[in-house]
Order: structure tokens, then sequence, then C-alpha cells
């Protein structure tokens, strides 16, 4: 097996947000903010090669959206999808499975594309199966109204339609190896209804891809959720079972919307699990 970060592009979101009822002057020391409160964050992929099978966990926010719609999110760096796919040696037509861990567009944006008229959309994925489960595919095709701008049906609609769309079958909170995809899996329902974080075996490390249960270093502590979470109160909960496994277990976390820490460890202190230490891929995955 063989693990690649994929960068699928950079971006700001504001900090207040990001952080809930944590204040500025908190979390502004791990998360600098620029002058209109907006903070760094990366679409970080994960791509692993295992076998024949080529698998990509996440695909960003893609390219087809409105200047209208992308200028909320101060686009800023050179890295996307194909870029980054073809720096590692592969290209898009290589991937045999997309993993979605949610389905909010930052998440799944690249998997849907324009066709080459512009008149419709096509999966970028071609030869790929598409993974999400159905409770959260139904969660998110009949978005509450506190989700409904993230869950775009540009981004979902299309999935379906194609035919390429597989449904994980366990939704059980255990971290047990999947037998669709080989590698373990949390169900976290704090930030939306089953999200799927991927805990992955890899020599003798284990590599979890956070998606948005921590989305960054500076979210460690477990009040520092974010404001976009359904229920904060439960991600309180997940956060705070997830956490001590990971001191305890020394788990690599391997971090989708860091900008600039790719994966950190968490160690048990006085004060309750903080970050221990910070890796680039490089050093992890050599």
């Amino acid at each position: 097996m063989n693990l690649y970060p994929i960068n699928a592009g950079n971006f700001k979101l504001d900090g207040g947000a990001m952080f809930g009822v944590v204040p500025r002057v908190l979390w502004n020391k791990t998360n600098p903010a620029d002058e209109k409160n907006l903070i760094d964050i990366a679409a970080r992929c994960l791509l692993i090669e295992d076998g024949g099978r080529l698998i990509l966990i996440d695909s960003g926010m893609g390219d087809k959206q409105s200047e209208k719609f992308f200028g909320h999110y101060s686009l800023w760096g050179e890295d996307n999808l194909d870029r980054s796919l073809k720096a590692k040696g592969f290209h898009r037509d290589d991937i045999t499975d997309v993993f979605i861990t949610h389905l909010h567009f930052d998440h799944c944006g690249g998997v849907v594309q324009w066709n080459a008229t512009r008149t419709g959309y096509e999966l970028a994925f071609k030869n790929a199966k598409i993974w999400s489960t159905k409770e959260h595919w139904q969660w998110a095709i009949n978005p509450n109204a506190r989700e409904k701008a993230s869950f775009l049906k540009e981004n979902i609609l299309p999935i379906e339609e194609s035919g390429q769309l597989n449904f994980i079958s366990r939704t059980e909170p255990t971290f047990q190896k999947t037998s669709e995809l080989g590698f373990g899996l949390l169900f976290a329902n704090g930030h939306t209804e089953k999200q799927m974080i991927p805990h992955i075996e890899y020599k003798d490390k284990t590599i979890v891809f956070m998606a948005d249960l921590l989305p960054t270093a500076g979210h460690v502590p477990l009040p520092y959720i974010m404001g976009y979470d359904t229920r904060p109160l439960l991600t309180l909960d997940e956060k705070k079972l997830f956490l001590e496994k990971a001191a305890t277990h020394n788990w690599y976390l391997f971090l989708e919307h860091d900008a600039h820490n790719e994966i950190i460890t968490v160690q048990h202190t006085e004060k309750g699990v903080r970050l221990k230490e910070v890796f680039t891929s490089h050093e992890i995955f050599n």
C-alpha cells in the first residue's frame, strides 16, 4: 500500500464560523485571521494505492461553480486536483474508487464537472465507483435549512444518475474494516448525519482521515467546535471519545482542512488531550 496527499485547492473561511463559541483572541493564536476575519483552509484529499485499486478520499470543491460562488471563499494558491494527481504520477481516469466522507460541497464538488459543451454535468472520474451511505445520502438530498447551502444538487444528483453510486453497507460506529474498501470507519453524527472517518492501517501506523471531525490542529481542545456543526454537543462527545483513543494509541491524524499542518499526533495532559507533534506527509508516508 502507498499513500499520497492530494491537495485539491485552498480557500478561506470565516474564523468565527470555524470555531463557534470560542473567542477570536484564543483561536487566532493557532489559526491567524486576516483583516476580513478569514483563516486559511485546505482541501487536502488522500489517495490510497492498494493492489489494483486507487482510492481517493474526498475531492475538494471542483471548478464548475460560478465566479460569484468562488468569490465567497477567497481561493488562493496554485494547487488543484489534476495538478496534484499528476505530481504523484496519476490521472483522474486511473481512480477506481472515490470515497466521500460527507456530501458538503467542499468535500464532494470535484466528483462532478461540466460536460464538454457546458450543457449538463458528468462525473469527473469516469472509471470510479463513488461511495457514500444510504443514511447520509437521504440526509443530503432532503436537506435541513441549516445545511441546505452546503448540499448542492449539482454535486449530488449527477452521481446518482451516473449509475456509479455505491453505498457502504455498514453504518454502526466501529473501527472494523469495511468489506467494500478495506479500511476501518468511524461514523460521526455531530457535524452532519453519518459523516465517515476512515482509519487506515499503514505499515505499523494507524492513519485517520479527519474530515470535519477535527478540521485543523487548532481544533484539538474539546470546546473548539465549528459553528457549522448541526449537533455541537454530540460533536463534543464524539471528539472526546475519539481524541482519548487517538492519544492512547498514538494515531496519526491526517488533517483535511489545515492549510499548514498535514498530520498530527495528540497526547494526554492535565488539561485534557492536546497537540503532541506535527508531521509532514513525507515524513509519515515515506
